[in-house]
């Protein structure tokens, strides 16, 4: 995730100081790792410094002041072109769950292989659970829903693929030695 381009895109609503900016964040992005203040602020600093956004106004409501922020021309040009590229999929896997069980196939037997990957799909099992209670769930928001079916349909690519590599074990095993 660019937290640099979730930052712009907040602020194309209008200007926001940190904490709103963290706040909005939490709130409109459901299921995604929360953001700290230290990090809003450590963008926020790049993001001037880079002339992507200027401090438009300064305010103290009984506490620290707050400076609060707005796009620059150059920050939504950065930004329309950023929501306008194509996410290629990734060259490479980046998976830990693949990496161990590749790694438990080099240096384990056939039967602790297996035993990761059964106690894997129960773990995704009881995830996929959690989750599709959630999105049933009527009082819960539609950017909570669709959130939760992207992780639902993460969720269950990796099901087949470890339902696919459990029937595989032997094979992959002898090939791997």
């Amino acid at each position: 995730m660019s937290t640099t381009h979730v930052v712009l895109g907040l602020l194309a609503g209008g200007a926001r100081h940190g904490y709103e900016l963290k706040r909005d964040h939490d709130q409109r992005l459901p299921r995604v790792r929360p953001i700290g203040f230290g990090h809003v602020y450590a963008t926020l600093t790049r993001l001037v410094r880079d002339g992507l956004i200027e401090a438009v106004a300064q305010e103290r409501a009984g506490g620290p002041d707050r400076t609060s922020y707005a796009l620059t021309a150059r920050g939504r040009d950065e930004l329309r072109n950023w929501l306008s590229a194509v996410e290629l999929p990734l060259p490479y896997i980046s998976s830990v769950l693949f990496t161990k069980v590749m790694v438990a196939v080099l240096v384990a037997d056939e039967e602790a292989a297996r035993d990761y990957l059964t106690a894997q799909r129960a773990a995704h099992v009881g995830r996929l659970r959690e989750l599709t209670t959630i999105k049933t769930d009527p009082s819960v928001r539609l950017a909570d829903v669709v959130a939760t079916d992207f992780a639902i349909g993460h969720l269950d690519a990796d099901l087949r693929w470890i339902e696919a590599t459990l029937r595989r074990v032997t094979d992959l095993r002898r090939e791997v030695h």
